[in-house]
């Protein structure tokens, strides 16, 4: 595969890169380098982790990335997730593993870390609190919203303000060319990137994707998550496990995608803030390359699209009904998502574990 093909391929459905001179320089000196995506282990897996992330991981590894999956099961602890119960966050990093197999992640191209594995080594402790001390309290708190957390908290666990550091660390420890991550990442990653030119270290490069909506569209909570107003509702009106008729679970079934996407906002010729939407972009088009419309004929009959510029063009005229659009939205995502469910259907003892951990929250 040629460097051009390498870069489109890191590249495609990226919000922003950090910086493409780097990674286009990357690509041309080392023919594997190595990248990682980090995930706290806290509930069940959605389409934007799952699908988005999971797309972008398989894209990585097809340009010759030696890849990363790294299971943050000390950092979900920190952020009390799954209520802070370390038997069940492992629990749910072994789920992780089994769904990104089944959505197409050979574990055979890919390495799976615990931060547990870093954590025991005396060195790593050194690298937190160097970069602790380089960087000042406020900058720190500056970057809380990586925990999902607001920049103005009223009361706050002095454990929080390692975590910043620790993700930080976690890139320099594995020694990572580049970190990958969803755009409410980006703040630790800067971070990372600051330190690196303190202290001397090697700077990673960023790749960022986009925030997935949730189904019921933009979020009109006066939550602050980021200075940047646009960002700030990318962040709040993400795709959320907590909040399961907002999302689709990997392995929702074929009756519960439907009704959920049936439900879901999509206003008639808008683009912008369009979870249906954003799903044939940042999915469909990611994994299969088209999208079809099945209509009646009196409707205009069956159409279908090669690109994702030509669905937003006939969508912005007006001459695709916004039920027509779901249907075939959710007979896509369900063809997509066959395989997890019929991992599921053979193996169920992670998921089961995963949903009586659900019940118990």
């Amino acid at each position: 595969m040629d460097k051009s093909e390498r870069l489109r391929l890191v590249l495609r459905n990226v919000e922003e890169t950090v910086t493409k001179s780097e990674i286009e320089r990357l690509l041309e000196e080392n023919p594997h380098p190595r990248a990682y995506w980090g995930f706290e282990c806290s509930g069940l897996m959605h389409i934007g982790m799952g699908l988005v992330c999971g797309s972008k991981i398989k894209d990585m590894i097809k340009a010759g990335f030696e890849f990363i999956i790294y299971l943050a099961d000390w950092h979900s602890w920190i952020n009390n997730k799954l209520g802070g119960d370390m038997e069940k966050i492992r629990i749910c990093g072994e789920y992780f593993k089994e769904c990104f197999t089944a959505l197409g992640v050979d574990p055979s191209k890919v390495k799976y870390v615990w931060a547990s594995d870093l954590v025991g080594d005396e060195g790593y402790w050194e690298k937190v609190i160097k970069i602790a001390k380089s960087v000042s309290l406020q900058r720190v708190w500056r970057a809380l919203p990586i925990m999902g957390r607001e920049m103005n908290p009223s009361d706050i666990e002095a454990a929080w303000i390692y975590y910043p550091c620790m993700q930080s660390a976690d890139i320099f420890h594995m020694e990572l060319d580049v970190a990958c991550a969803g755009m409410d990442q980006r703040k630790a990653h800067m971070l990372a990137r600051d330190v690196a030119e303190k202290l001397g270290w090697r700077k990673p490069s960023c790749i960022h994707t986009h925030l997935l909506l949730g189904l019921q569209g933009p979020s009109k909570s006066e939550k602050r998550f980021d200075e940047d107003a646009k960002l700030n509702v990318q962040i709040s009106s993400k795709m959320s496990k907590s909040l399961p008729e907002n999302c689709i679970f990997v392995h929702d079934s074929p009756e519960d995608i439907e009704r959920k996407i049936r439900n879901a906002y999509c206003p008639p010729r808008q683009v912008e803030g369009n979870p249906i939407l954003e799903i044939a972009k940042y999915i469909i088009f990611a994994e299969e390359g088209k999208l079809t419309v099945d209509r009646p004929e009196k409707y205009g009959g069956k159409i279908s699209f090669n690109s994702f510029s030509e669905l937003e063009t006939v969508y912005l005229k007006g001459d695709l009904h916004p039920l027509d659009l779901k249907l075939a939205v959710a007979k896509s995502i369900t063809e997509i998502l066959k395989p997890v469910r019929e991992h599921f259907s053979k193996h169920p003892e992670r998921l089961e574990e995963m949903m009586k951990i659900e019940v118990t929250r």
